[in-house]
């Protein structure tokens, strides 16, 4: 009998979340680093890494998927992608999830659940909560001033010749 050359999809989501679950690991222990890894692939090879850098750069963006997208962005030298698989050791947070639809990937896969998270002391469900609101009930205070200006820019964009769609 010939050894099985493909492996099932089930096997290589599994392969990829435990690099991601042992970034996390290895990483949290040094102390400066919160418990999430991710890892970015594109035909079954890692395209780019990332763990959780918040407390050691000072950057509330350096989220584990935000930093392993950017990692696959450079190595790839590209913003789009598109046919990359973004595994994550926890459900990503809002912020994360919004950048792996900007990037495009085609999937992603997670271990812990937003819920996990939360009883771990992370507030990802009350980012959540604020979106399902309607922007006039968040708790964050937003407000929309300036809209014709703004929206200027916009209109301009639209009429440059070259421009890039992201």
């Amino acid at each position: 009998m010939k050894k099985r050359d493909l492996r099932t999809q089930e096997e290589i989501d599994q392969r990829w979340l435990r690099a991601a679950i042992r970034l996390a690991r290895e990483h949290m222990k040094s102390g400066r680093c919160g418990p999430f890894g991710a890892v970015v692939t594109r035909n079954n090879r890692i395209v780019g890494m990332g763990w959780n850098r918040v407390v050691a750069t000072g950057d509330p963006t350096a989220h584990a998927e935000i930093v392993a997208l950017r990692d696959a962005a450079k190595r790839l030298r590209t913003f789009r992608l598109t046919g990359c698989v973004l595994y994550s050791s926890c459900e990503p947070c809002p912020m994360c999830l919004g950048a792996a639809y900007w990037a495009r990937v085609a999937r992603v896969v997670f271990g812990a659940d937003r819920f996990d998270a939360q009883a771990a002391g992370f507030d990802d469900a009350v980012m959540y909560e604020e979106y399902r609101r309607g922007s006039a009930q968040h708790r964050l205070p937003v407000r929309q001033v300036l809209h014709g200006e703004a929206r200027a820019v916009l209109k301009e964009w639209q009429t440059l010749a070259g421009r890039v769609m992201y």
